[in-house]
């Protein structure tokens, strides 16, 4: 059976690398798309991929006028669960590409989804290689209780911290015992030096630097005496290591109900 798509952000960085794959893919088809900058253009021309007679829309709920099964969305933190809760009301499952959500945001989605029977697969970062440092780091913190969490990313970048070091912050806050450090309301000084506190029940302190050079890089530092463990993830300047994963999430976002977070929840 073929996955009708709807593609939010079609325009975007990897909005475009999506469209190209989902035309090739022989059990996708994309069937609407959604960039505000590009409404009225064939998705395929504006990806520069030749035209698929897919025109895109301006709106979420314009493209999702037509029968479809999915909504992927890459778009920004501000658009993303206004998209989410209305691809949901529309029947549509969801795939989130799109970093900047809280905690509370996926408990909102996850309500409406659960009342809709419908599945929702986010992930800040959907990249193999990206999904193991979570898994890595999550088998670590079994261990270790000491880690804190950097991520980087370019000086543009409009969210902090990215969606892949929230994510793993949260996952971590749930996974590791308390640690040796000296809270952070005990401390002098400048004490937004020592990062966002993120996740419960015990948070975990992420750290972002936004700098030129980077596209997205996000490690976990452990710490115990006399040793250190550092589990990195460096992206290059290509959309294609988000592209299999995405595709992936599209796939097996039906076979379950109410909000999953991350790419492993399905690799299995």
């Amino acid at each position: 059976m073929t996955i009708r798509i709807v593609l939010a952000g079609a325009t975007g960085w990897v909005g475009k690398a999506l469209v190209a794959a989902i035309a090739q893919a022989p059990d996708l088809s994309l069937v609407g798309a959604v960039s505000r900058k590009a409404a009225g253009q064939d998705a395929g021309e504006a990806a520069g991929v030749g035209r698929l007679g897919v025109t895109i829309s301006g709106a979420i709920a314009e493209a999702l006028a037509a029968p479809s099964d999915v909504l992927i969305d890459y778009t920004k933190p501000d658009s993303v669960k206004h998209h989410a809760l209305t691809a949901i009301a529309h029947g549509r499952h969801v795939v989130i590409g799109t970093s900047g959500l809280s905690a509370q945001d996926y408990d909102t989605i996850d309500i409406a989804a659960k009342d809709k029977q419908r599945g929702v697969l986010a992930a800040g970062n959907f990249s193999i290689t990206a999904t193991l440092l979570r898994r890595f780091a999550l088998e670590a913190a079994r261990y270790v209780p000491d880690v804190e969490v950097i991520d980087y990313a370019h000086a543009g970048k409009p969210d902090t911290p990215s969606g892949t070091g929230r994510e793993l912050g949260e996952l971590l806050a749930q996974a590791r015992q308390k640690p040796t450090s000296k809270p952070v309301d005990q401390l002098g000084g400048v004490r937004e030096t020592r990062g966002g506190a993120i996740g419960q029940p015990t948070p975990v302190q992420v750290h972002s630097v936004r700098v030129p050079s980077y596209v997205l890089s996000c490690e976990a530092i452990f710490g115990a005496p006399d040793e250190r463990l550092v589990i990195r993830h460096d992206a290059g300047g290509s959309a294609a290591p988000y592209v299999a994963g995405t595709l992936l999430a599209a796939r097996r976002v039906s076979g379950f109900v109410g909000v999953r977070r991350g790419l492993d929840s399905v690799l299995d």
